[in-house]
């Protein structure tokens, strides 16, 4: 039995246990801006955390992985001493939520990270202090390295980014969008600039825009959230009938394993 064997087999009980099912349970329409999304129920995507400066201001998404670590953009460019995870938001000018507020440790950015082109578009944050799980703070799972999802298939996208009618919405939005192939993807960005680490969904009158960025697109499959993208780039007006590109995490999955066993 060798150790590789004896971890992989760890990854998979890591990853199915207690991950990816909300207490609250979401509610979805045309499932069941964010351009065009709605108010999500209060505690429904427990994983949802804000990225925020010691002022307050929030200027990204990120996604709860397990009690000690979040996954967000690496262009989100988040700095351990200016920056910090606000966990278990959802109204921003609440101040009787059960929010977790937690100093940042670490930040990781993926090594062949290109700012350029935005291709392996991820930054895990090892938080100071382990998160407590609550009916409102939990863990998405991950999609694994040989998780394919068909295209078409409706998933959804959360975070407090630029709607159409506001720069920054009060409450945490969400909205179901289609994921595309990459060929279909292909089609309107270009084959060069859609590259293996990237997925994309949209392009259906509806879109992620500026402050999701490094947020979840996450699909459900038999009650169970996994975490497929991470909010990447897009048009910078959020043209709803271009698709949102977003860093695929099946291709990114093995280097966060690893990332997370050797920190």
């Amino acid at each position: 039995m060798t150790m590789l064997w004896i971890l992989s087999c760890l990854a998979l009980v890591g990853s199915t246990l207690g991950c990816g099912v909300p207490t609250i349970k979401p509610q979805v329409s045309g499932y069941n801006k964010i351009v065009n999304g709605e108010n999500a129920v209060p505690g429904s995507w427990p994983w949802q955390v804000s990225l925020q400066d010691y002022s307050g201001f929030h200027f990204c998404g990120g996604s709860l992985i397990s009690q000690y670590w979040v996954i967000t953009a690496a262009h989100c460019r988040v700095s351990p001493s200016r920056h910090r995870v606000i966990l278990g938001e959802h109204d921003r000018q609440s101040g009787t939520e059960q929010i977790q507020i937690k100093s940042i440790a670490r930040a990781i950015s993926h090594p062949y990270y290109n700012s350029q082109n935005f291709n392996n578009d991820i930054t895990l944050l090892k938080l100071s202090s382990p998160a407590q799980l609550t009916s409102r703070v939990s863990p998405v799972c991950l999609a694994t390295s040989s998780t394919s999802v068909p295209s078409g298939t409706l998933c959804v996208t959360t975070g407090w980014g630029k709607t159409g009618s506001t720069s920054s919405p009060r409450y945490l939005q969400q909205v179901a969008l289609p994921l595309l192939s990459p060929a279909q993807c292909q089609q309107y960005w270009g084959q060069n600039r859609i590259t293996d680490a990237m997925i994309c969904a949209g392009a259906s009158g509806v879109s992620s825009c500026q402050g999701d960025s490094g947020g979840p697109l996450v699909c459900e499959r038999s009650g169970v959230w996994n975490q497929v993208g991470i909010v990447s780039w897009g048009t910078s007006n959020c043209n709803v009938y271009t698709p949102a590109v977003y860093a695929r995490v099946s291709y990114l999955r093995s280097w966060i394993d690893q990332t997370v066993a050797y920190n």
